[in-house]
């Protein structure tokens, strides 16, 4: 039996199995080799890595943790989760049935791309959702924004420390008359009318095609489409989970456990905030201790 199944190794999980290999617990990653960030041409913001290429950072990780005899990293789907603390059993997509005293999910989310030609094609790309992770390469340059509901007013003021140039795309949304006024004092351009295709020119620009008034062409679009976690294991298992403005995270304490005492969560999959590398790596680190300290005697 393992101390720990991690149930996704991306940034998250394979943080959490870098502290427990450390502590020389055995834990095996299940993993199905489809990280979020994988559309992504580079990573930003993680100190160390700042502008290297997701999967090449995952990459070296996973080389790194050869070092620890304790960690086994299983290409697999983990298909479900039982049991109690101390004597959990997860069952892999091959048919294995696998026995840990803890179990850390950090499957990650799945972004749901609306049916709108061009979207999926330009995500990750020239369609965007964080300035943290993209704004200072595009500062300065043309920014669209596609209004994605209450949320979007803090962001046009937060883009700000990016750029002076912002257009905002109701997208067939209703924008209220008081923050319609905000926008014009800020002299942000509201755009209405449903976007219908977007076409791609290099690396960023976009140009937004809508079913009313022409078309209007930026250097870079941010969108925040609607998530759903990567896999249905915390459905079954009956997780608490917490509403976000684009979806819902698994509901967790101070020391990453979930309502199910033994079962531990990390990454975008439990982070209601900004998604990040640098956020879900610290989760699966801090997921990984708390886990190993919680079967000291």
């Amino acid at each position: 039996m393992d101390d720990v199944i991690i149930i996704g190794g991306s940034f998250a999980g394979l943080a959490a199995a870098l502290q427990l290999g450390r502590a020389r617990r055995k834990v095996t990653v299940l993993d199905t080799g489809l990280p979020r960030n994988r559309f992504a041409g580079h990573s930003h913001g993680m100190l160390g890595h700042d502008h290297k290429p997701p999967l090449d950072i995952l990459t070296e990780a996973r080389r790194q943790l050869a070092r620890y005899p304790a960690i086994s990293l299983v290409n697999a789907r983990a298909d479900s989760v039982s049991g109690t603390i101390d004597n959990f059993s997860v069952l892999t997509g091959d048919g294995e049935s696998l026995g840990a005293r803890r179990v850390i999910l950090s499957y990650g989310i799945t972004d749901q791309m609306p049916d709108v030609p061009g979207f999926a094609e330009g995500w990750g790309t020239s369609i965007v959702p964080c300035p943290y992770c993209d704004g200072f390469e595009v500062a300065g340059q043309h920014w669209g924004l596609v209004w994605s509901g209450p949320q979007s007013h803090n962001q046009v003021r937060l883009f700000h420390d990016w750029t002076d140039r912002l257009t905002v795309f109701a997208d067939g949304h209703d924008i209220p008359p008081d923050i319609r006024a905000d926008l014009a004092g800020r002299q942000v351009p509201l755009v209405d009318g449903r976007i219908t295709g977007i076409a791609h020119h290099g690396s960023h620009g976009a140009t937004i095609k809508r079913d009313t008034g022409l078309d209007v062409a930026v250097d870079i679009l941010f969108a925040h489409p609607r998530n759903r976690p990567s896999a249905s294991l915390h459905d079954s298992l009956g997780l608490a989970t917490v509403n976000t403005p684009t979806g819902i995270a698994l509901k967790t304490d101070e020391r990453r456990e979930t309502s199910v005492p033994g079962i531990y969560a990390a990454g975008d999959l439990a982070n209601p905030g900004i998604p990040s590398v640098t956020t879900a790596t610290w989760q699966g680190a801090m997921a990984g201790i708390f886990a190993q300290q919680s079967m000291l005697v």
